[in-house]
């Protein structure tokens, strides 16, 4: 089904890719600050989801013509990048669903749609995303066996590393949160959770 050489290069390959810092892992840290890792995985789904589809499209040749096209990121990118811009002010100012509350209040919940559409958008509006599936992942695709079972063995293990590396760095800011909330310093993470939302969209926007 898969070519064994190849694959044992794919994953070492892969997994320093997906754990390397990058706009969805800054955003899988911040959603883990503010809403938990359990309600983050929504927004992993959505990544996921996303990633899958660069990959595959990537792959058969869509992106060459996508990326001849810029303008069709453009919408996605600025629209994202204004979203999160405009929550990184309101966790700044501690405000917001995002922001996290003071010791003894409830956090606020944003709706698990609302997560999943994050995830989703951040991953298919980066055109460097395409760029690098398209020109990285082909390479390990052997001529001589099936495409189609191979291209799905490799995104699935595309999938399980950028799986792994979000739940990491979520769980990294639920353990940020955790500790200032135990010093009283929740200011100070939201403001830390703030500046991580504007370098992503200043990521998106620069992308």
């Amino acid at each position: 089904m898969v070519n064994l050489a190849l694959l044992g290069a794919f994953i070492p390959t892969f997994l320093f890719v997906s754990v390397t810092p990058g706009m969805c892992m800054t955003l899988a840290m911040t959603l883990g600050m503010s809403q938990g890792v359990r309600r983050t995985l929504w927004m992993m789904w959505g990544e996921m989801l996303g990633v899958a589809l660069v990959a595959i499209l990537a792959v058969c040749g869509v992106a060459a013509i996508m990326l001849q096209f810029p303008a069709f990121f453009q919408g996605f990118k600025v629209a994202g990048a204004v979203y999160l811009t405009y929550i990184g002010l309101q966790m700044w100012r501690a405000k917001g669903k995002l922001a996290l509350p003071q010791p003894g209040e409830l956090p606020a919940r944003l709706a698990r749609r609302t997560l999943f559409s994050q995830g989703f958008i951040t991953a298919v509006s980066n055109p460097k995303g395409w760029a690098f599936h398209m020109a990285l992942l082909p390479p390990f695709i052997d001529s001589q066996l099936a495409f189609w079972p191979q291209l799905l063995v490799l995104v699935a293990i595309i999938l399980l590393l950028e799986f792994d590396s979000m739940l990491l760095y979520a769980s990294g800011g639920k353990a940020l949160a955790l500790f200032f909330s135990k010093t009283n310093r929740v200011q100070y993470l939201n403001r830390i959770g703030a500046s991580l939302m504007f370098g992503v969209a200043l990521w998106m926007l620069l992308g």
